[in-house]
Order: C-alpha cells, then sequence, then structure tokens
C-alpha cells in the first residue's frame, strides 16, 4: 500500500476528506501534531503547515482549524480500532502503534496505580504521528564499508533527532538479513523498544526488515538483547537508541557470543560524543568497528563521516 493512502488510513473515514491533501506531501512529512482546542501543525523536512478546516494547507496560524474534542477522540478511537483495552499497555508508556508502522505518541492525563507508577493515560489531549518513512535502498552506499571479507562490522550510528538514523538502521537490517553483494542473509534479531523499527502491529512487522529476522517489539533493549540470545540464536542483533550502562552491559554480552551489533544512539559529532564520559568510555573499548554520523541537507539525510574504531577517518559525505 502507498503512503499516501497509510496515512489516510489513520483516520476515519468520514474525515478522510480533510487530509487528502496533507497525504499528498507524503515524503516530506515528518510528523502530524493533534492538540485539542489548537491548531492542526504538519511538520515537514524544514518547515510547519497548519491544516484548515476544508484540509487546505497553509502557513497562516489564524486560518488554521481548531481541533476539537469530540474529532480528537474520534480519530484516536479509529487508530486504537475501537478498543483501548487492547492498546492499554502501549498507551501506559505513551504511545500506540498504528497500522502502515506508523508510531503514535499520545499525552493526556497520567493515571498512578498504588505503587505510584503510569498504570495509564486518559483524557488524552495530545497526539503526535510520526510518519515512518521505509526508503528501500538507503543503505546500499554504505554497504561497502560494513564488512570485511563477509563478516558485519559492529556498527554505530550516530545524529541528531530526525536526521535519518533509524531509516539507515531499518535498510540496513533488511539488506544483512536478505543477504547483498557483500554476504549472504544472516538471522538478525532486533529488540524494538519503541516499534520505531519494525513498526510492529500484534506482533507483525509492518516494515520490510527481510526474511530472516525476529523481532521482539515493545521490549527494553538491555532485557531484549539476552532473551534474542538465549532463544533466537541471532547472527547479528540491532537495537535502536543506546541509553545507558545496562544497553552497554547487554551489548557486551551479545559481543560475547560471537554475534555482530548494529545500533543507533543519539548525537552530533565524533568530538562532541567524546567529550561526554559515558560514550568516550564507549569509544576507549572499541566496542565499534564502524561509527557512522548522519546529518540532514536540503531535506535529504546523508553519511557525513565514517570513521574505524581508532577514530581514523574512513568515508565522508555520502548520500543516502
Amino acid at each position: 500500500m502507498q503512503l499516501e493512502q497509510q496515512i489516510l488510513q489513520l483516520f476515519p473515514e468520514h474525515l478522510r476528506f480533510k487530509w487528502k491533501e496533507a497525504a499528498q506531501l507524503e515524503a516530506q512529512l515528518m510528523e502530524i501534531r493533534l492538540r485539542t482546542k489548537q491548531p492542526i501543525i504538519l511538520s515537514l523536512d524544514d518547515s510547519e503547515v497548519f491544516l484548515t478546516e476544508t484540509g487546505h494547507l497553509t502557513t497562516q496560524v489564524q486560518k488554521a482549524e481548531l481541533l476539537s474534542a469530540q474529532e480528537m477522540e474520534q480519530i484516536l478511537k479509529h487508530i486504537c480500532r475501537y478498543s483501548f483495552y487492547a492498546y492499554e499497555e502501549e498507551m501506559k508508556k505513551g504511545y500506540i502503534s498504528a497500522e502502515g508502522g506508523f508510531r503514535v505518541g499520545i499525552a493526556g492525563e497520567v493515571v498512578l496505580d498504588t505503587q505510584g507508577s503510569v498504570k495509564n493515560l486518559r483524557y488524552i489531549s495530545s497526539i503526535n504521528i510520526r510518519i515512518a518513512h521505509e526508503k528501500k535502498g538507503a543503505a546500499l552506499q554504505v554497504l561497502p564499508w560494513l564488512y570485511q571479507k563477509g563478516k558485519l562490522y559492529n556498527t554505530l550510528l550516530v545524529s541528531a533527532p530526525g536526521c535519518g538514523k533509524t531509516t539507515l538502521l531499518r535498510d540496513i537490517i533488511r539488506l544483512v538479513s536478505d543477504g547483498n553483494a557483500y554476504a549472504p542473509g544472516k538471522t538478525v534479531g532486533v529488540v524494538d523498544e519503541r516499534s520505531e523499527i519494525a513498526g510492529c502491529v500484534q506482533g507483525v512487522a509492518q516494515n520490510d526488515l527481510g526474511l530472516r529476522t525476529d523481532v521482539l517489539d515493545g521490549c527494553p533493549k538491555a532485557e531484549g538483547m539476552l532473551m534474542l540470545l538465549r532463544s533466537m540464536a541471532p547472527e547479528v542483533v540491532a537495537v535502536d537508541e543506546l541509553g545507558g550502562h545496562a544497553d552497554v552491559k547487554a551489548l557486551q554480552q551479545v559481543l560475547k557470543c560471537g554475534c555482530s551489533v548494529i545500533a543507533t544512539v543519539h548525537g552530533e559529532d565524533l568530538d562532541s560524543m567524546t567529550e561526554k564520559p559515558f560514550w568516550k568510555a564507549l569509544f576507549d573499548q572499541k566496542i565499534f568497528d564502524r561509527v557512522l554520523f548522519l546529518e540532514k541537507e536540503n531535506g535529504q539525510f546523508k553519511v557525513q563521516e565514517i570513521y574505524d574504531a581508532d577514530g581514523t577517518l574512513l568515508a565522508e559525505k555520502i548520500p543516502c
């Protein structure tokens, strides 16, 4: 199904007329921000526009539609397939996985349990629909730097938010899993804590991660990596957004078992990363054989630099 049609299907049928013009911006559309009694905002590659009551796009906020509480409820119910109970576990983490691989962030009133932990969310007043851009072939230009004699290097992708690291990770996983010019296909285990890599709906990946890929959806990264080792015997383990010591400790255990690792992390450049004690220690351990720094330029993302484990610059400015 085309991305334009997938975007339209996020909304109840009687409201889709209003979203046709927005859906046609599929290639540029990054986020749809819905807030009760506030203008509907569409975040594009390098700008934002507002939606009018008739479904036209405008840069003038005074012409924007203010989203009613009734319409917000209708959209939310449709995304949840009219069963909030079925999505209760996801909702208490602040998001919903929608068909098409879209991740729908939510905010509202938090309901706590007797231990003070988040039990659920209610009275949802904000929705952030992140548009999943599956760009097949994005990783083809970097593959030569990721292999040595058929062995996949341990690879870290680094970028600021919105610069394509998850998109590139997704395509690397697909190409490693299916096989490519540098190596036959390998079994890949993916820990998709935030449901952004595979975009699973009821356990089934909506994005193409290749024919030899197994996904643990909604699982904490550190725990998930060890679960995959015990249960799925992966040759490669992939995770998005490493976040702390527990993740790195689990990653080291994966490496001891002979698996290759592909991971991402938020960052700007090599200097800024090595100024932070945690990441400097990680680089000093030389866990990653290849470190790729991504950036966005004129709405297109590219690999700005590739380094080896010793910090030697190997390549620059590779389009994706």
